[in-house]
Formats: structure tokens, sequence, C-alpha cells
């Protein structure tokens, strides 16, 4: 059970960060005055203000040496509203991999790029190289409204997809930073030419509504303080669940009229999977219906959901600043009331909608106007060249040959579109000859659909192994489910290093989330669309241990399951205590199962406790210290 520890805001104090970012004159120190300092990082309250800028600073752990100084490094990511990247953009990203990263690229989970391996003394020229490329990374890190995700499918013959992509876009420029600490400091105060901001959204910004603007401030939507954690949002269409909407603090639903033309929006709040190991107030949490809003009420009703997470929201706590906390501790409809205070309109009822579905948009497809777009799978979003799989190569010549944009996927894929049919068979001849495919049914379905989080060795709040683990878990349960006579069988995998999801890990059917050094916490029962929330079922496996201990459960679900009844489908309706049930009377299947006879050998009760005691210490299984000790015995004996 859930538990959230709601107290009053303002009679307690405010938490460290709260502090600097009062104290950072809009986000510009200490980062401004550091980064002309001739040092390989920054300090601790400037760290905490890079993030606004688009930026961690990292360690890689694989180089670390006694003694020595920290090998301090720094990620870069993108901030790509629908995860639109313009050619231009992406081969100057290509670039500076090359040049000023670790040769690699890694598409997001949010529809962004991250480069990571970045020197401070380069950060800078990397910053601007991408803002003078038509890109960004402001805001995609920090306490604020983060990338703004939309389905990648460039459908021109289905026009809420096209709403989706402007209202994603014009929502980032809703919220975006107004300070002008990013361009001070990364650009020597010279702003970018871009085009002219949509008028409607600049009023938008403008207008007070009851109480959603901060007047005489520099940021009048966030305030001197931001927001008190960060804030994701996305939009999507009816059915289309690609982007995980149940997972964001504001999910917006296209709703279009039967000519295809928009009249509003249903409204999603409160979703988030962030937690900690060992704090049951913390947890993850889907969105909420909250109600519909005309097309032309989209702006107020999302600066009116801002101000109330930016005025409610814990500033205390910052395990407890999310606003899935907030409708948590208030209940759906007291939010829903302040809400419509700051929006200063009652909030209708939410228009009926379809089942959601996950789409990936891989391979060939028509695009609706004669056109064609390409979905290219990326293993865990990692562009890189390795021995003859070269995909960072063709990546780079087909853009460089055929000018395309390109559209990031929320599962860290790519989307190249408006392609002409006759250039069809060029883009494959350049994929063939570096090794790529472009055929998804060719991809083994486990891999396909699964996700991992970079981990180890950059990300600092890594516990254990995530995306160069995950290839080895997928091959293990791959031959698992063959050899139990589940060849055909698949479902969605996502692993993370740390309880923060950034895989999101907590809505998959089979999740693994890093508890400690080589260990997890495996999560069942999440839906194949993504619609339902998986629950723990174990709070610490060994990676050794996988195959024994996911064989029972993959045996019950052979045995009990209903006509195509997906894996998650399954444990979600018997229930872990049937599962448990059944795996602790379950004889694994040997050689001799013919004969259903196992060896056993009684141990005295405190051998047994003190076998059990030594394997958790060393984080082996007890047959394996047995079997160790045993064969040191023997040889012994000889």
């Amino acid at each position: 059970m859930v538990k959230s520890a709601p107290s009053p805001i303002a009679s307690r104090k405010p938490s460290k960060v709260e502090g600097i970012k009062e104290n950072s004159n809009f986000l510009r120190e200490p980062v401004a005055s550091e980064i002309l300092e001739e040092t390989t990082h920054f300090t601790e309250n400037a760290v905490q203000l890079l993030k606004f800028h688009g930026s961690y600073q990292q360690d890689n752990r694989d180089n670390r040496t006694k003694g020595q100084e920290k090998d301090y490094q720094f990620m870069l990511r993108t901030k790509n509203p629908g995860g639109l990247v313009p050619p231009q953009l992406y081969l100057a990203l290509d670039k500076i991999a090359d040049e000023y990263g670790n040769h690699t690229l890694r598409a997001t989970t949010r529809q962004g790029f991250q480069l990571h391996g970045i020197l401070k003394k380069n950060l800078k020229t990397s910053i601007a190289t991408i803002v003078n490329n038509l890109g960004s990374t402001l805001g995609a890190c920090g306490d604020i409204n983060r990338n703004v995700m939309a389905p990648p499918a460039p459908f021109k013959n289905r026009p809420e997809y096209k709403y989706a992509w402007e209202y994603a876009q014009n929502i980032a420029d809703l919220l975006t930073a107004q300070s002008g600490a990013y361009y001070e400091i990364w650009l020597d105060g010279e702003k970018a030419i871009s085009g002219e901001e949509n008028p409607e959204v600049k009023a938008a910004r403008q207008r007070n509504g009851n109480g959603t603007i901060i007047h005489d401030n520099e940021e009048p939507i966030y305030g001197t303080h931001y927001m008190p954690r960060k804030f994701k949002i996305c939009v999507t269409v009816p059915g289309d669940n690609s982007v995980d909407l149940y997972s964001q603090d504001l999910t917006l639903v296209v709703i279009t009229n039967k000519k295809g033309q928009l009249e509003g929006f249903n409204i999603f709040a409160g979703g988030g999977l962030g937690r900690t190991h060992g704090k049951e107030e913390t947890f993850a949490r889907l969105a909420d219906p909250i109600g519909y809003v005309a097309k032309d009420d989209v702006y107020d009703i999302v600066k009116a959901i801002v101000a109330t997470q930016r005025d409610y929201g814990d500033r205390t706590d910052r395990r407890h600043a999310r606003l899935k906390y907030l409708i948590n501790d208030w209940g759906v409809d007291k939010f829903r009331t302040q809400v419509e205070e700051y929006f200063g309109k009652s909030i209708e009822a939410s228009k009926p909608l379809p089942e959601f579905k996950y789409h990936d948009f891989l391979g060939w497809n028509e695009q609706g106007d004669g056109k064609l777009f390409l979905g290219i799978s990326i293993d865990n979003g990692r562009i890189k060249d390795e021995g003859s799989f070269q995909l960072k190569t063709a990546l780079r010549e087909i853009v460089e040959q055929f000018n395309f944009s390109i559209r990031l996927t929320p599962n860290h894929n790519l989307i190249f579109y408006d392609i002409e049919p006759d250039s069809k068979q060029a883009i494959q001849d350049i994929l063939s000859r570096y090794g790529v495919g472009d055929d998804p049914s060719k991809i083994q379905p486990l891999v396909r659909y699964a996700m991992a989080c970079p981990a180890l060795p950059t990300c600092g709040l890594a516990i254990t192994e995530s995306e160069r683990a995950i290839p080895g878990i997928l091959e293990r349960v791959r031959a698992l489910l063959d050899k139990i006579g589940l060849q055909n069988e698949h479902f969605v995998v996502r692993m993370t290093g740390c309880p923060n999801g950034c895989a999101r890990p907590y809505l998959a059917e089979l999740g693994f989330v890093g508890s400690a050094p080589e260990s997890y916490q495996l999560w069942l029962g999440g839906s194949p669309n993504q619609t339902r929330l998986a629950q723990p079922y174990t709070e610490k496996l060994h990676h050794n241990d996988l195959d024994s201990f996911l064989e029972p459960i993959f045996v019950y679900f052979k045995k009990s399951r209903k006509s195509k009844e997906s894996f998650g489908d399954f444990c979600d309706r018997v229930g872990f205590d049937a599962i448990r049930e059944f795996t602790a009377t379950y004889e694994p299947q040997t050689a001799n199962s013919a004969s259903k006879s196992r060896h056993r050998v009684n141990l005295k009760a405190e051998v047994y406790t003190k076998l059990k005691e030594v394997a958790q210490n060393q984080s082996k299984p007890m047959t394996e210290l047995v079997s160790e000790a045993l064969e040191a015995y023997f040889q012994n004996l000889s």
C-alpha cells in the first residue's frame, strides 16, 4: 500500500535546492562564473542549476582510480518537442559526438538526444553549436517543463496527428524558460535566429487568468523558484499510447469532429514513475482523467495546472514534490477545483475515448500523401558504429544525401519521413551496406519491445547495470521461453539501473529495477499497451538466479493462461499469491524428468541458516556455494 505524507507546505522549511534557485538570479549564477574557470567540474550549487541548461555532471565509474580525481564528464540532452530533429541539427550532433563526446548518440525515451562524455572545457562550444543549428538543450532537465512528447508517426491523412505535433510545439514554447541566462552563458548573449513566435502562444503566456501569472518577474509562469520538481507533458491522439500517456504529469488527447477539425482536448494529470527503494511514501502512479476543454482554452488550462503545481507542490521534500503526490494527497476532485479557480471556469466532462494501444511505427509505412516513412529500430537508443554494424555512419549518410528530418520515438527509435517512393531502394542499399536492417519482422520481438536506461558507468544514480546488461538478460529469457515450449511468446521488458524509472519499467509486463549491485527488483503484471501499472514481485533478484527464478513463473503462465492472453495480463489476473503458490511446489524439468526424481540432501537447520547468510552476503545462489564447497572437498580427498 502506498503512503503519502502531506503536511502544510508554508510551515515547512524549503529544501536546499529551493535556496539555490532563489539565489541564482534566474539560473545565471554560479554557472556563469564557473564556466569561465579552468576546472574539470562545477560546484554542487552550479550542478543543480546546470540541469536547467540541459546538462548533468557525471563521473565515468569505469575509469575510477583510487586516490585520483573523478573522471568528470558531462551529458548533454536536447529538447525536441514531438521528437523533431531537423537534418542540420542531426549532422551537428553527430559531429559533436565525434569531436567532443564518446562517438555515440543516445536517443532518449522522451524523444530527445543525449550526448555523453563531453568535458567541461568543451561544454560551451557544444551547446552553442546545438543552438546555432536549430536545436536547444534549455529545459531538457531541471525543475521545469521537460520535452513535450507526441506520437512520432507522420500520417498526413490523419489530421489528429498533425494537431498533436502542432500543440506539442506550442505548449513547449508556452512553457519555455524566459530568463536570458541560457543565451548569455552559452552564446554570449546572442539569441539564435528563429521563426517568429506564435502570436497565440505569446498572448497566452502574458494573459493573467486568475493568478497563473507572476507579474514583474523575469519568469511570468514559473517565478523565482521555478517548479517544485520536473514537469512532464505529452500530447497524443485517441488510441495511440506510443507516448506512455499515463506516466506523464499532464497529457492532452486531441479531440476532433467527424470532419477532422480540432475541437478540444481531454486532460489527464498526475502520472509519474520515479520512486525510492525502501520509501513507501514514494511510488509510481498512473495519471487520472481530469476532464475536457475546448481548443481555445488549451493554453489557459495548461497554465492553470502548472500554476497549481507551482503554488501547492511540495518544496520541502523533493521525494514528495511531483504533481502525482499533490493529486494523491488532495484527490482528483479537490485538484480539479483548484485548477478551475486558476482557469476561471468549469472543466467539462471527458469525451469518450477508444482503448489505447502501443505502436512503434517501425519499418516502411505509407504516410497518406503518396510518400513513405521508415521507422528504424535502435537497440536501447544507442547510435554507434561497432564492427560490421555501422548505424551511426548509415544514418549520417542518409541525412547528408536526402536532407531528411527525423522524428525520434518515445521508445528510443527514429523515423525518416517524407520519403519519395523512388528513393526507397537507395535508402535500403545504404542501410544494407552498413549492416542495418529495415524489416522489423526480423527483429527478435523481445528485443523490439524492450527498453533500458543508460545506467552504469556514467549515470550517478545507477545502482547496477542496465543498457549493458539487457542484451544478455533478453537472451536468457528467450532461451528459457524456448526451453519450456513458449517459442513464439514475447512481452514488454524494461530495465533501469535505479528506481527512478527512466525507461518506464513500472509499465512493463516484466520490469527489472536495479536494487543492488548485479541485482534487480522484479515487477510483473503491466499491460502490453502500457495502460496498467506493474507491481513489485520480489525485492532483490541476483542476475545469476534469473533463470531458476523465472522458470516456474513462465511454466505456470503456459499451463494456466487463457487463449491469447499476454504474460502481463496473466500475472495481473491470477495474482501474485497464486504465482507464489505454484512456484513453491514447482520441480524444475531435467533430463530425467520422466522419473520425476530430484536429488535431495538434508541440512541441519544451523548449517542451512549459515549457508543462506553467506549466499546473501556474496550475492550467490546457495546451490552454487554448496557445489563449490563439495568440489573443493572432493579434490582434497583425492
